[in-house]
C-alpha cells in the first residue's frame, strides 16, 4: 500500500513521545530526520507537537508542506522560528506548561 505521506515514508523517526499531562490532558511529540533538506525545510526535521485537552487539539507545533514552521494556538496560526530539536522541545513544553497554567480547569 502506498505511504500517504511521503516525507515521513522515507524519514527516520527520531521521536515519537505522548507525555500524560491530567487525565485529560496529553502532549504529544512526532519529529522524523528527512533524508536531505529542502528550502521549505532547510532544518530537514519534519514534525508535529500537539497538545490534546478533552479530545481537542488546542496548541500544535509543526511544518506541513505549504506552511512552513508555525504554530497554532486555538484558532489564531503564527510563524515559528526553527533553531534546533532541542530548542523546539523546549519552546512547546514551555508554551504547553503556560496553557496548562492559564486553563487549569481544563
Amino acid at each position: 500500500m502506498p505511504s500517504r505521506n511521503k516525507d515521513a515514508a522515507e524519514a527516520g523517526k527520531l521521536i515519537d513521545r505522548r507525555v500524560i499531562l491530567s487525565e485529560a490532558a496529553f502532549a504529544e511529540m512526532v519529529l522524523w530526520q528527512l533524508p536531505e533538506m529542502s528550502a521549505e525545510r532547510p532544518h530537514s526535521v519534519k514534525y508535529r507537537l500537539a497538545l490534546v485537552v478533552g479530545g481537542i487539539c488546542v496548541m500544535r507545533f509543526d511544518n506541513e508542506r505549504g506552511k512552513g514552521d508555525h504554530v497554532h494556538a486555538g484558532s489564531v496560526e503564527r510563524p515559528y522560528l526553527f533553531r534546533s530539536i532541542d530548542r523546539l522541545v523546549e519552546d512547546f513544553m514551555a508554551e504547553v506548561k503556560d496553557w496548562m497554567n492559564a486553563n487549569r480547569d481544563s
